[in-house]
C-alpha cells in the first residue's frame, strides 16, 4: 500500500510499505481523511515534549530520531470499516496511508451530513478548543476571553467555542492579517494585531480588555507575544483588588518559553494552567464532546476549513503555512 513515511526525524516521503495487520482487538481500516495536524509536525521534527525524550510516538511505532524504524504520521484519521461504517479513529500505526488498524473500541460514527474530511479536520483542532474552555477553564457565560493565535485552525475554533459556552466578548489574536480579518464573521468582537511594537502591542491589549479585563486567556503562541501580554495586565499601585485572569498555555507556536515577573501574578489575580496529554478530563466527557462537535458540524452551526490535498502531495504540503485552512490528505 501507499503511505507517507518518515525515516526518523523530518518530512515524510511518499512510499510503498506493507499492508499492517491488526492485533487482538484492532480491525482494518480503510483511510478515506487524515488531516495533517499541528502535532504531527512538531512531533515529525522532534520538538513536541512527547519525543524530546526519544520515548515512543503516539502511533506506538517504536523510538523516533535517527536509526529509528521507518514510521507512518498522523494521530487521527476518517475512514472504513470492514462492513462500510464510516467512522473517525485514531491509529498506533499512524494515519495517513491507505490502510491502517483502529482498536475496535476506539471508533467513532460520523454523522451522514458530514463529509469525512471535515469531520477528521475538526477533530482534533476542535477537541482542544472544546475542552480548553469547557474543562479546563470552566468558561461562564458573559465573561471575556482573548485568545492568542486566534488565526489558526484551532484559534479559529476556539473563537466559535468561546461563543458556544456563552463568552461575553471575545477578542482574536493573531499576524495573518488576511485571517483576522474574517474573525468576527466567526464570532469576534475585536482583533490585535500580534506583528507590531510591544508597546502598540501591549495597548492593545489593555484596550481591548475593557475595564473588567480578560476572564479567560487561550493561548496557543507562548514565547514573546505572551511575555508582552503578561505586562500588559500589570497593576503598579497597592490597590487590592479580585480579579482572576486564566491563562491556558495550549500551544508554543511563537517559542517554548517565556521569562515569567512575579508581578502579574500577584498584582493581576493571574493563573496558569496547560493543556495537553497530562490534562485530559474522563473519557465519557472526551467522547461525548466529540459528539457533539460533530453534530454542530453536521448542522452547519460551526465551521472548520480546509484543503483536500492527495497523499502522494504530502512532502510538498508538510511544511507550508496553513493559513487558517487545515490539509486534509486523502488516500
Amino acid at each position: 500500500m501507499k503511505a507517507a513515511v518518515r525515516h526518523g526525524f523530518g518530512t515524510p516521503r511518499f512510499e510503498e510499505i506493507p499492508q499492517p495487520v491488526p492485533q487482538d482487538g484492532e480491525e482494518l481500516i480503510e483511510v478515506t481523511a487524515a488531516p495533517l495536524n499541528n502535532i504531527d509536525r512538531v512531533r515529525a521534527d522532534g520538538s513536541h515534549y512527547s519525543v524530546r525524550s526519544g520515548g515512543p510516538g503516539l502511533s506506538g511505532s517504536g523510538a523516533d530520531g535517527a536509526g529509528a524504524q521507518p514510521t507512518v504520521p498522523g494521530v487521527i484519521g476518517a475512514g472504513l470499516r470492514a462492513g462500510g461504517e464510516r467512522v473517525l479513529f485514531g491509529s498506533r500505526l499512524g494515519t495517513m496511508a491507505q490502510y491502517t488498524v483502529a482498536n475496535s473500541q476506539a471508533t467513532f460514527p460520523i454523522p451522514d451530513e458530514l463529509d469525512d474530511a471535515v469531520a477528521a479536520a475538526a477533530w482534533n483542532p476542535g477537541l482542544s478548543a472544546w475542552l480548553a474552555l469547557g474543562w479546563r477553564c470552566r468558561l461562564e457565560p458573559g465573561q471575556t476571553v482573548l485568545i492568542l493565535g486566534a488565526t489558526g485552525v484551532t484559534g479559529k475554533l476556539a473563537i466559535q467555542a468561546a461563543r458556544h459556552f456563552g463568552a461575553g466578548r471575545v477578542v482574536g489574536a493573531g499576524r495573518n492579517q488576511r485571517v483576522l480579518d474574517t474573525l468576527p464573521g466567526l464570532g469576534a468582537d475585536a482583533t490585535i494585531q500580534l506583528a507590531q511594537p510591544d508597546d502598540a502591542l501591549a495597548a492593545a491589549f489593555a484596550a481591548e480588555a475593557g475595564e473588567h479585563g480578560y476572564d479567560v486567556v487561550l493561548d496557543y503562541v507562548w514565547g514573546h507575544p505572551t511575555e508582552v501580554f503578561l505586562g500588559s495586565i500589570e497593576h503598579h499601585d497597592a490597590i487590592p483588588r479580585s480579579s482572576r485572569v486564566r491563562l491556558l498555555q495550549a500551544g508554543e507556536m511563537a517559542g517554548p518559553v517565556i521569562s515569567l515577573p512575579a508581578s502579574p501574578l500577584r498584582s493581576a489575580g493571574l493563573e496558569i494552567l496547560g493543556a495537553g496529554t497530562g490534562t485530559m478530563p474522563p473519557m465519557e466527557m472526551i467522547t461525548g464532546t466529540l459528539s457533539e462537535l460533530l453534530d454542530l458540524l453536521a448542522a452547519g452551526k460551526i465551521r472548520v476549513d480546509i484543503d483536500r490535498v492527495p497523499l502522494s502531495a504530502v512532502a510538498e504540503v508538510w511544511g507550508r503555512d496553513q493559513q487558517g485552512r487545515r490539509p486534509v490528505f486523502i488516500p
